[in-house]
């Protein structure tokens, strides 16, 4: 007789747009650059992180909410440019801010 299988947890994170909790795998890890949000596609990136479903909608409702300067306890907005991109948001040469 063998010991006992475990089975292989899978994290957990929350997505800053909808408050939904999914597996890690199933979001983009966001980290702040200096003023803006960039996405951390390998999940490699220094400093804080907080999670989104790669989804125009989820991105929205974050921006809505200012999801992103409480998630990462900075002050005044941070530039989304990058991670509208990334999520498919909007055009490259669209404003890159989270204030408009």
């Amino acid at each position: 007789m063998s010991g006992p299988t475990h089975a292989r947890a899978c994290p957990e994170r929350t997505c800053v747009g909808c408050r939904q909790r999914s597996a890690r795998d199933g979001l983009l890890r966001v980290v702040v650059n200096g003023d803006r949000c960039v996405p951390d596609l390998r999940g490699t990136l220094p400093g804080r992180g907080a999670y989104l479903h790669p989804t125009p909608n989820c991105l929205e409702l974050a921006v809505r909410r200012r999801a992103f300067p409480r998630a990462f306890r900075t002050r005044g907005p941070l530039g989304t440019g990058e991670l509208r991109q990334a999520v498919g948001g909007e055009a490259p040469d669209a404003p890159r801010t989270e204030a408009q």
